[in-house]
C-alpha cells in the first residue's frame, strides 16, 4: 500500500508524526529513532518491483 502524506519542517529541522504513525512505530516523546537506509540497494531493487505495481494488484492486496 502506497500513503502519501506531506508534512512540513520548521525552521529547527523537525516535523510532527500523525499518532497513528507514532502507534505503529514503537515511538512516544522524547525518543530518537533512526533506521539506516541503504540507497545502491533501493536503486538496485526499485526498477524489478513494477511487476506488482498494477491497478490489480492494488485492488486485491492493498486491504492486506
Amino acid at each position: 500500500m502506497v500513503v502519501s502524506m506531506t508534512r512540513k519542517i520548521t525552521s529547527k529541522g523537525q516535523t510532527a508524526l500523525p499518532k497513528g504513525t507514532r502507534d505503529k512505530l514503537g515511538v512516544h516523546s522524547g525518543v530518537r529513532k533512526a533506521e539506516p537506509f541503504d540507497l545502491a540497494w533501493h536503486r538496485a531493487l526499485s526498477p524489478t518491483l513494477a511487476e506488482w505495481d498494477s491497478t490489480n494488484d492494488h485492488e486485491n492486496f492493498d486491504a492486506l
